[in-house]
């Protein structure tokens, strides 16, 4: 049995002290914590947690003692001491998701991370049994990131009202924002922990805009404004500062500051500059951070930004993305398979898979997203759930291949393809259905071809070897890939 001073290796070691304020203990007391390791030092930022109760969460980043030492505004909270032993991680734990080589992802341990990420938005804010369902679906799926929601939504196929929200206070506004509702954050917590023990980052969206009435359809069925998305800079930056204190410690959380930024109209860019500002500098543990758009772009080169988060179906603009910024391409929001009226939410099976193919190739990534009708309204887009489509299990055989591919493969000009020059190559035809494609190859170098049909799911080896010049015989039919690999000596 483990003792409770060992922890794993990026797992979350957490200290909680008890302590009274007759005040607001969300903005009358400060706790933090320095850990030390041999030369390495740590500052982190505890929080409360409820019932006299304030914590500190700590990711152990090296295997070893870990000492620790607290400093606060409340004399029961300062100079408390202790340690812990960081044992060697097991199992499926691989550290958080970083970037490497400019413009790819793996893990802290240096494993491949290959993203296959969904989107469930306000998963957490369903009753129980729903969300079970979803979480046994992720367990069945390819897919190892969520895009996810703190704040409620009121949307199309998501009018739910939540049982908890993340402030104390009466629904719709009579909110204090002075104090967080600390249920709330207890069942977020529980929620990001049931991900990440399936191996699912839990990319956490900060903010949104879809609790202003102008976001219903129906005029004559007015949704709540709750004012999540207009808070003010003060509350935002708190809000801000209590999340990395409280999630920063588990290693498969991804920051998102904003779903659609630039439809969120309280807020300017200078605002969401200094929300990734400190982000990025409240997370002792440096975890990934980005912004989607709706319309407008963000500008990715801020420093605080590791990576490009994108809403578009131009996936074969992969390339320009990634010259120009220099860091890992998601396209996380590509439209949806599914039958639902909104344009975004009605494209086929085919068109996502394509969608993904489309991106791989051009060395970024994709997220897949279902919005089937369904009378109950629970479509996997908004409140997670069942799959319906068919994209699931071809995205989970794209993610197979990829896994196989060797490291350091990255988009090539010739073909419009992707590999390494000489080695191996992969080249999507997407849509297309030639009957013959002509690929050029070093002379005097023997390599092997795999015909894959994306679609069905097959491979077929191409009789023969190739070099120079070749011409390659197709079937005619859509959504085919070539994988070309260096014949072993």
């Amino acid at each position: 049995m483990q003792s409770i001073n060992e922890v794993e290796q990026w797992n979350v070691f957490e200290a909680a002290f008890e302590a009274h304020t007759d005040g607001n203990p969300f903005t009358d007391v400060s706790v933090r914590a320095t850990f030390r390791n041999g030369d390495t030092e740590v500052e982190v930022e505890g929080f409360y947690d409820g019932s006299d109760v304030y914590r500190i969460r700590f990711m152990p980043e090296s295997s070893g003692i870990w000492r620790y030492e607290t400093r606060s505004s409340h004399i029961a909270l300062d100079g408390q001491t202790g340690s812990f032993l960081a044992t060697q991680p097991t199992g499926n734990n691989r550290g958080p998701v970083r970037v490497h080589d400019t413009c790819d992802f793996a893990y802290a341990d240096s494993s491949r991370y290959v993203e296959l990420g969904t989107t469930c938005y306000a998963w957490i804010h369903q009753n129980e049994a729903l969300r079970e369902a979803t979480l046994r679906t992720l367990s069945a799926s390819p897919f190892n990131k969520v895009r996810m929601c703190v704040f409620p939504k009121w949307y199309p196929y998501n009018r739910v009202e939540p049982s908890l929200y993340p402030f104390e206070g009466e629904p719709p506004q009579m909110w204090d924002f002075s104090r967080f509702n600390t249920e709330f954050f207890q069942h977020l917590d529980r929620c990001v922990l049931e991900l990440r023990d399936r191996g699912v980052q839990a990319d956490i969206i900060l903010f949104h805009p879809y609790d202003e009435e102008e976001w219903v359809v129906e005029k004559r069925s007015r949704g709540p404004h709750w004012g999540f998305d207009r808070m003010g800079p003060e509350i935002d930056d708190r809000y801000v500062r209590y999340m990395v204190a409280r999630y920063a410690a588990y290693r498969n959380v991804w920051w998102s500051l904003a779903n659609e930024w630039d439809f969120v109209k309280a807020k300017s860019e200078a605002d969401w500059n200094r929300i990734g500002r400190l982000v990025s500098e409240s997370d002792p543990h440096n975890h990934l951070i980005s912004i989607h758009n709706g319309f407008r772009i963000f500008d990715h080169s801020q420093p605080w930004v590791t990576h490009v988060s994108l809403q578009s179906d131009r996936a074969w603009e992969a390339r320009d993305h990634r010259e120009r910024y220099r860091k890992p391409v998601i396209y996380d929001e590509c439209c949806y398979e599914g039958t639902i009226e909104h344009g975004w939410g009605n494209i086929t099976a085919e068109t996502m898979t394509s969608h993904f193919w489309t991106s791989m190739v051009g060395g970024a990534y994709c997220g897949h997203g279902e919005t089937y009708y369904d009378p109950t309204e629970e479509l996997w887009w908004s409140k997670g759930g069942v799959l319906r489509g068919q994209s699931a299990e071809r995205i989970a055989f794209l993610g197979q291949i990829m896994d196989r591919a060797p490291r350091g493969a990255q988009p090539l000009g010739q073909y419009g393809g992707w590999g390494i020059e000489g080695e191996y190559y992969l080249i999507y035809l997407g849509n297309r259905q030639p009957v013959r494609h002509f690929v050029g190859l070093p002379q005097d170098v023997e390599f092997h071809g795999d015909l894959i049909d994306t679609w069905n799911m097959t491979i077929e080896s191409i009789p023969g070897k190739l070099s120079g010049n070749v011409e390659l015989h197709l079937p005619g039919r859509p959504y085919m890939a070539l994988r070309i690999s260096r014949a072993k000596q």
